[in-house]
């Protein structure tokens, strides 16, 4: 199937790809007033599911947004939506929004919210040769919003925190950027969680910083645990990451991707290191294990 013959889920009903749309009013698109899971499958296992579905409710209870499908129902309308468009591996996307509403703010004037399920051929952020070669990244400018505020504890449909901070990376010729909390302390980078490896343990910054609880993340500190590591979340500073033996980012669309520099500093030997290499070696092994996941056929 190409892609202009994909069907996406739009609150009940499947539309191809070049027909499915959404209103000028809708509050998600006006407002940014929604939420958002992305989530990956492979080799006919959606990952972690109802770990993903967990965390779009969660952070749809944040925002006072009620999703109009039980969770049961919304897993069956994901993997339905991946077997309409025959897909064993790929990159889903699910977005529920406040729906159609009028010019102002007030979400009462929203009486329906909107769900869509995107399915598309699986999403590689990165290449092989990327992964092996390593990540430049430079520390940003711009603070991660503060968990008082529009924490990114939150998966919301507003990324224009994230978006500044992976322009910012682009005008330096980076590849990605780290964001600091407004204390100064690392924080996670545009879309992703961040780890150093020091010694035989594993780091990583609280969700207290506004960092998303990355499920991916998740599954790397239990990986991490049975290879015989010390798994810590505490703050970490800048200058603990330039020391680190070893640094890399967890996400659904990054999976373990490592970390070669940072701010023109080598991290480690500049090489992705024997522990993220393992990791990662682990990891490869249980994303199609029916287990981690819910399967689609």
């Amino acid at each position: 199937m190409s892609k202009s013959e994909l069907l996406v889920y739009i609150d009940g009903e499947y539309y191809p790809k070049p027909e499915a749309k959404v209103s000028v009013y809708d509050h998600g698109f006006l407002y940014g007033d929604g939420v958002f899971e992305g989530i990956r499958s492979y080799g006919g296992v959606v990952f972690k599911l109802k770990e993903h579905i967990d965390r779009l409710y969660a952070s749809a209870k944040a925002i006072m947004l009620e999703i109009p499908l039980t969770k049961e129902e919304m897993i069956e309308a994901i993997l339905e939506t991946l077997r309409r468009n025959g897909l064993k591996d790929a990159y889903i996307r699910v977005v529920v929004t406040r729906g159609v509403g009028d010019l102002g703010l007030d979400p009462r004037k929203c009486p329906k919210p909107s769900v869509i399920i995107i399915t598309e051929p699986l999403l590689q952020l990165y290449d092989e040769e990327r992964r092996e070669k390593g990540m430049s990244m430079v520390i940003s400018w711009v603070r991660r919003d503060p968990v008082d505020a529009t924490t990114h504890e939150i998966k919301s449909l507003n990324y224009l925190n994230s978006i500044l901070s992976k322009i910012e990376a682009n005008n330096a010729g980076a590849d990605e950027a780290i964001i600091l909390d407004r204390r100064g302390f690392i924080c996670e980078a545009t879309g992703e969680n961040i780890f150093i490896v020091k010694g035989d343990t594993l780091i990583t910054p609280p969700s207290s910083s506004g960092a998303l609880p990355g499920i991916t993340a998740n599954v790397v500190k239990r990986l991490a645990e049975e290879m015989g590591l010390t798994v810590i979340e505490k703050d970490l500073t800048p200058n603990e990451l330039y020391n680190a033996d070893e640094a890399f980012l967890t996400g659904t669309a990054a999976e373990i991707m490592p970390i070669r520099e940072v701010n023109k500093r080598t991290i480690g030997d500049g090489k992705i290191g024997p522990t993220t290499r393992k990791l990662l070696e682990r990891f490869n092994e249980i994303v199609k294990d029916p287990k981690e996941g819910i399967p689609i056929y």
